[in-house]
């Protein structure tokens, strides 16, 4: 069973991953009660001296209190000569709370750097959950001190743990890049199974690095993979007001310092980092609330980048066809809808539509040797690839979504009971 006593998701990996130690980075976690009593819903995260730090939030209209807060202070730059801290608690998202929102950020942050010794404008920190509450703060930092004594190198699988809501699984992915001199380790924990859509970050995440990088080319490595990972999967075409990522270099790698992205070193620590990035991003969807299939959307043959963006997201967003796949049904028309809405530049004479490798539909009509015991075969894999060749350009886009269960309904009906 996962954390809120659901299930774990069919499309759960076997387990959790074996992380590498992330020299410069240590992690505790507790419970402090925030919504429920004997759960571990809080964690610590202490980072070095000399350490960078870069991050991508929710532009909602609506986010928390705690998204404004790191937005401001990573406004003032990224470097953390005095180390860093990030302070996560689920059960309570701290969003739409007023004045009083900001009064808990400042109480819990300013309560971390005490028991850190990091400065109060380094401390970062995290809310999810419930929308509208008033967080108890005091229960959290009532517990402070004992999270900033037991912090630990390994602990980061437990963090996973902490910081679920509706996850039925923890997440986290690594890698690991030969820089000049010695291995540059990367290893990346999140949270997020509704609520997900893209308008970064789309969930909560945390990504940790042993390089040396300076803090602007951390941000630039950062903010160019977010359009083909975190801003490319949807569960419910909803965005959270709390979404963040948040990645740290502590430069404790005996390889020599990142000063280019552009280097063989430097452009293989973005390729690295991005694939660490879409990992995370996938295993989300794959703990989509309810969620039994696993959603590849294929856009190709758009007028643009863009355009290929607006067709795979119609297409992944759509609860005609998301249900559609949770019923094994091959309803490609359903798919022919959904471009035709999608606001992209379309000729139906010159669509194809693929599931697999089977060609569905082209030249504007159903293909000649189109199989419907074949389509509908196909629909039974848990893993799917739809595609999509619009014939009109060069513009591509792959998204990653899930299918529509009742399973959704029965998470979300009584989300706040």
């Amino acid at each position: 069973m996962g954390k809120a006593g659901l299930p774990v998701s069919p499309l759960a990996p076997a387990g959790f991953p074996a992380l590498p130690v992330i020299a410069g980075v240590e992690f505790a976690s507790g419970a402090a009660g925030v919504k429920y009593q004997g759960r571990t819903d809080v964690t610590l995260i202490r980072i070095a001296p000399g350490s960078t730090v870069a991050g991508a939030f929710t532009r909602s209209s609506t986010r928390a209190a705690c998204v404004l807060d790191n937005q401001a202070k990573l406004a003032q730059g990224g470097e953390a000569p005095d180390g860093a801290a990030i302070i996560v608690n689920s059960g309570n998202a701290n969003a739409f709370t007023g004045a009083r929102g900001q009064e808990s950020v400042d109480a819990v942050t300013a309560a971390v750097a005490r028991a850190t010794g990091v400065p109060a404008s380094r401390v970062f920190s995290s809310s999810t959950g419930v929308i509208g509450e008033p967080l108890p703060h005091d229960r959290i930092v009532a517990i402070v001190d004992d999270l900033a004594a037991a912090l630990d190198a390994g602990g980061i699988a437990d963090a996973a743990r902490a910081i679920m809501t509706t996850d039925t699984f923890p997440k986290g992915a690594s890698a690991t890049v030969a820089g000049e001199g010695g291995d540059i380790r990367i290893a990346g924990i999140a949270k997020g199974s509704g609520m997900i859509a893209p308008d970064m970050a789309t969930m909560l995440v945390y990504v940790f690095t042993d390089a040396a990088i300076p803090a602007p080319l951390l941000q630039r490595a950062l903010s160019s993979g977010l359009d083909s990972t975190f801003n490319a999967i949807t569960v419910d075409s909803d965005t959270s007001t709390s979404d963040a990522l948040i990645l740290a270099a502590t430069g404790r790698s005996n390889a020599a310092p990142i000063m280019s992205l552009d280097s063989g070193v430097g452009a293989d620590f973005v390729t690295a980092l991005h694939g660490v990035m879409r990992e995370l991003a996938q295993l989300v969807v794959r703990d989509g609330e309810g969620a039994t299939k696993f959603v590849e959307v294929r856009v190709t043959g758009a007028a643009s980048d863009t355009d290929a963006h607006k067709v795979a997201m119609a297409i992944a967003n759509s609860p005609l066809v998301k249900t559609a796949i949770a019923g094994e049904d091959a309803n490609w028309g359903r798919i022919v809808a959904a471009v035709g809405k999608s606001g992209a530049a379309a000729d139906r004479d010159r669509l194809t539509i693929r599931f697999g490798d089977m060609v569905l539909a082209e030249n504007g009509w159903r293909a000649p040797d189109y199989d419907e015991s074949a389509a509908s075969a196909y629909m039974k894999q848990q893993d799917l690839v739809i595609g999509v060749d619009l014939g009109l350009g060069q513009g591509a886009r792959t998204v990653w979504t899930c299918d529509l269960t009742h399973g959704y309904i029965d998470i979300n009906a009584d989300y706040r009971s």
